[in-house]
């Protein structure tokens, strides 16, 4: 299987290829600045990663992107690359949720070996708020317990669900810093650091692709979580028409009458 994935979510960028080579799978990844950042340096990343690992992007079996939640310009980013690349080399898009990954990634670097368990993956979303959503591993796939949301960092440890009694569990993101003060977890579960990577999708690729989540690249859509961060150009002039309206019908006469 070949597979191409990268994630612009976070303020970090990662690519990621894979491929069988002689039985064996053979991983090829860089790293960069992400979020808005990454517009600049993604496709190059990208081109860069495919030569060394001699695949070309219509032999590619998927290309991966993380879905979100997180950067709304990274999202907008990293969706738009996949489409645009997969439209050219005809092959499905595999939107990867930016959560799941991240909980993938802190699984392999912290509990390698854990058969089982539970994660509850957060992210920083600004504003006050936390991206959260909790995934629990059976030891061959991921199911998702408590689906991604904005939570306030208050909150949190009265929105997550208990730990069940038996396999590996932790919190796992890029908050504890953050709102250490604010979060008020318990102790008896450990606090991993961790982001969501491309080699961490594409360790979650074939399942999900078993699993037929794959898309064609028009149906490729990123996971916002939260609705809008800025009211757009156009909603503000509507408000602004809206006003006046009611300024010239306040100050017309028979208005207070």
């Amino acid at each position: 299987m070949k597979l191409l994935a990268f994630d612009t979510s976070t303020d970090a960028l990662s690519i990621a290829v894979s491929r069988s080579l002689d039985g064996a799978t053979r991983l090829w990844q860089s790293s960069g600045p992400g979020g808005a950042q990454a517009s600049s340096s993604l496709i190059g990343g990208v081109m860069d990663l495919l030569r060394q690992a001699d695949v070309g992007l219509a032999e590619l079996d998927a290309i991966c992107f993380g879905s979100g939640p997180g950067s709304f310009t990274g999202l907008r980013t990293a969706c738009s690359v996949a489409q645009g690349l997969a439209y050219g080399a005809d092959v499905p898009v595999l939107p990867v949720p930016s959560l799941l990954a991240l909980a993938q990634a802190a699984r392999a670097d912290a509990a390698p070996h854990a058969h089982e368990g539970q994660i509850t993956a957060l992210l920083d979303a600004r504003m006050d708020e936390v991206y959260a959503a909790t995934y629990r591993f059976d030891g061959t796939v991921w199911a998702t317990l408590q689906a991604p949301c904005l939570v306030a960092p208050e909150d949190l440890a009265h929105w997550a669900l208990a730990p069940p009694a038996q396999g590996w569990h932790a919190w796992a993101g890029n908050v504890f810093g953050v709102y250490a003060e604010r979060l008020h977890l318990p102790e008896a579960l450990p606090c991993v650091d961790a982001l969501p990577t491309a080699a961490a999708m594409l360790q979650l690729a074939p399942a999900l692709l078993a699993a037929g989540q794959a898309v064609p690249a028009s149906q490729a859509l990123p996971l916002y979580v939260r609705d809008k961060v800025a009211k757009t150009t156009l909603e503000r002039a509507a408000e602004k028409a809206q006003k006046e309206q009611l300024l010239a019908h306040n100050a017309s006469p028979g208005a207070h009458a």
